[in-house]
């Protein structure tokens, strides 16, 4: 078992000394990197009409203006699924605002930005479908859904029979905004054409799937592109695609014959790399008077572009959540002129718990029940949806300690009841759960003469801690403190890891660093037991152990010697091993998610419709927790994620145009240090012994599930109004709050 560590990250030093190197940092030896700026859309139907580039062609340093008139060709049916019919300068359709139409190529950046601005784009316009409230209903079902596992409907039971027949009903339409991930790095690429290998540097969640679509794309064999990721300066899912402008790089590079260098600005990282979509949710709960639910339906309609599909899973946790033996969920899609969605931190469950965490605090209200007894009344001992055991589900706990540290039973439950001088004073608390999710994953491990030990898997680590837990896990199986482990990932070059995002990557690539690591450490016990000249000759390798830096009788710790006297003796310059990993039937024997409880506190000011979270209790149960400390950091950085979603985030489009109107920092409103409090981080122990042999849960999205229900909640507890719309602004509480 991998006790629960407190370590540092093993590479914080290199970023918060400039030594970590990003996407945009690189060069390539010979020095002769372009720059590349994108000419994007001002129209979001048509084709492209024509194109005059003769003014930026005059611009000093500029080398070439790349449109669909001479860009590189490319084979846009064999990239994979993950790159879903992109448009990549192969022909004139215009599909929204924002779409990259020409890529200006210069010797410095400034040049090219100045010959983007000068390329004229004339159009012919087609008649746009601009925002889903202009097609409300949904135009479509999803066919590719939850990585297309999973049906886009559910049902099990008799559902509307039985809400119909429901002494108690809750009928409610709740909405999400279209929101962006805004990491801090944005997105860029430095691609290099070495004859026919393609190198690239790319700020990236899946360098793998990188190389995939590229490879596709150019039809080449995998290893002729390799894909390199060292540092991600965050991503949310906005870095786990293939989006368009790797390719262009890519692409642009092919043209001019020298590498390119593209970075995308601020603002055109709101039309070139997905977003949450908006959804539109009709939930409907019925229950009898003590508060057991007799009927969950949940329909769900989210955005989708004119091209491409991805759908939001919304209604996913509503199968599972409860115990309720009618239950019917629906997805449907509404397309518009718009970019393509994407994976958004815990998407579909952010999304989709905030309606059904809202309805399960609405019949709370309808009952005159308190919030947790009704969840603990609906407790959900197995997954109905699938008929299965969880794996493990220590959410009771979640809701025990997670009230006790909030001090839950100081709520005063009539709405407004509760005042700190002139603010009003709401407590609300709502349920999390994300599913587990993990791929098959390679490492690889060398213990080397000189006592250090390097460990390297193709992963990426997106700021949450990989190199760490990587350099963990070598230390505790080898028996090395982590200054003398060393970690390696982000390259395709290394042993094949899965995309960085469904909280998977301790999940999918632990289980192969340990099995790497336990075949370097027989290696090693065998060695020592059998050479003469060690002290440890003769005896068992099972009587064997290793600890700081050296191996010794478990029984008799004082008789041993160090890694570095026996590999000198052997003359073997180091001990290297592979491990790989893949999920086996653990999903067909058992349903797998984490869990956990959020409670809120909120002040809202009475004149100004001001809201304020005061304090943030979140419980979390996810497994094994292989780092406390980088742990407790993912927890946080979640919760705040859904503080965004409740109280700010919202991407604004201009209904006349399709363009997105506030894609500034300024103007897209993210949770800053003066609008997070206290934050409370509970990790409820669980053990797990079938998600994977470390019993590790994934953390990253977990805690941003619930966070805006929980919100939304106590914003209804302290002024009576409940806001089904996000986010939670003053505008939409002023008028009730003067009441």
């Amino acid at each position: 078992m991998i006790p629960i560590t407190t370590a540092s990250r093993v590479d914080g030093r290199l970023k918060v000394t400039g030594g970590a190197r990003y996407a945009a940092e690189f060069a390539p030896a010979q020095d002769n990197v372009l720059h590349a700026v994108l000419v994007q859309s001002t129209i979001a139907a048509g084709r492209v009409a024509s194109i005059d580039t003769a003014r930026a062609k005059q611009v000093p340093g500029v080398v070439a203006i790349m449109t669909h008139e001479n860009a590189p060709r490319i084979d846009l049916g064999k990239a994979g699924d993950m790159t879903p019919g992109f448009p990549l300068l192969q022909d004139d359709r215009v599909m929204f605002n924002g779409q990259h139409l020409a890529v200006a190529i210069a010797t410095s950046f400034e040049a090219a930005q100045q010959a983007a601005q000068l390329v004229e784009l004339h159009y012919n316009r087609d008649e746009a479908t601009l925002l889903m409230s202009d097609n409300p209903t949904g135009t479509s079902v999803p066919q590719r859904f939850r990585n297309g596992m999973r049906p886009p409907a559910s049902t099990r039971g008799t559902p509307q029979a039985s809400f119909d027949a429901a002494a108690v009903k809750i009928d409610q339409i709740y909405r999400t905004p279209i929101e962006h991930h805004n990491p801090m790095e944005p997105h860029a690429t430095l691609a290099e054409w070495q004859g026919d290998r393609l190198l690239v540097h790319n700020a990236s969640q899946s360098v793998f799937g990188n190389r995939k679509a590229l490879a596709g794309f150019f039809g080449l064999p995998e290893d002729n592109v390799r894909i390199v990721s060292p540092f991600v300066g965050g991503g949310f899912g906005s870095k786990g695609v293939s989006w368009p402008h790797i390719t262009l790089a890519a692409m642009a590079a092919k043209l001019v014959g020298q590498p390119v260098k593209l970075v995308l600005t601020r603002r055109q990282m709101f039309t070139s790399n997905g977003y949450r979509p908006k959804t539109v949710q009709h939930v409907r709960l019925g229950a009898d008077r003590d508060g057991r639910l007799t009927a969950v339906l949940h329909d769900g309609i989210s955005q989708n572009s004119a091209y491409g599909e991805f759908s939001e899973p919304v209604g996913l946790a509503s199968e599972m959540l409860y115990s309720c033996p009618n239950v019917a969920v629906t997805h449907r899609l509404s397309k518009v002129n718009q970019g393509l969605p994407t994976f958004m931190r815990a998407p579909g469950e952010a999304s989709g718990v905030y309606a059904l965490e809202s309805a399960m605090d609405e019949l709370a209200w309808a009952l005159g029940m308190d919030p947790i007894e009704l969840r603990l009344k609906n407790y959900a001992d197995r997954d109905e949806h699938e008929d299965k055991p969880f794996s493990s589900k220590t959410l009771r706990a979640c809701y025990e300690q997670g009230a006790a540290a909030f001090d839950w039973k100081r709520r005063v439950a009539q709405p407004r009841s509760m005042r700190d001088g002139r603010l009003l004073i709401g407590l609300g608390m709502a349920t999390a759960t994300y599913p587990v999710n993990r791929s098959e994953a390679a490492a690889k491990v060398r213990l080397q003469a000189d006592g250090t030990a390097i460990v390297r898997c193709g992963s990426q680590d997106i700021g949450t801690g990989t190199y760490t837990v990587m350099a963990q896990l070598v230390g505790e199986h080898l028996g090395l403190p982590l200054d003398r482990v060393r970690a390696e990932l982000g390259d395709t070059a290394l042993p094949q890891a899965p995309v960085s995002g469904g909280s998977q990557s301790v999940a999918s690539i632990s289980p192969a660093i340990r099995e790497a690591c336990l075949a370097v450490r027989a290696q090693t016990l065998q060695l020592a037991a059998g050479d003469p000249a060690s002290p440890l000759h003769g005896l068992d390798p099972e009587e064997l152990d290793v600890a700081d830096g050296r191996i010794l009788q478990s029984a008799e710790k004082s008789r041993g010697e160090t890694y570095q006297a026996l590999l000198a003796r052997q003359g073997r310059a180091a001990i290297e091993a592979d491990g790989s990993a893949k999920p086996g039937e653990e999903k067909q024997k058992f349903s797998m998610h984490s869990f956990g409880a959020q409670f809120v506190e909120v002040a809202v000011d009475p004149d100004l419709g001001e809201v304020r979270v005061r304090r943030h209790v979140g419980a979390f149960a996810a497994g094994r927790i292989m780092n406390a400390k980088t742990g407790r950091s993912q927890m946080i950085g979640g919760i705040v994620f859904g503080m965004g979603m409740a109280l700010t985030e919202a991407t604004e489009v201009d209904p006349r145009s399709g363009r997105v109107t506030n894609a500034t920092m300024a103007d897209y409103l993210v949770p800053v240090h003066l609008d997070v409090p206290e934050i409370e981080v509970i990790m409820v122990a669980e053990q797990d012994d079938a998600v994977n042999p470390l019993g590790a849960k994934g953390i990253g999205e977990l805690p941003t599930v619930g966070t805006a229900a929980a919100i939304a909640n106590a914003v209804y507890h302290a002024t009576g109004q409940r806001i089904r719309d996000l986010p939670i602004r003053p505008d939409k509480l002023i008028d009730g709050l003067s009441i």
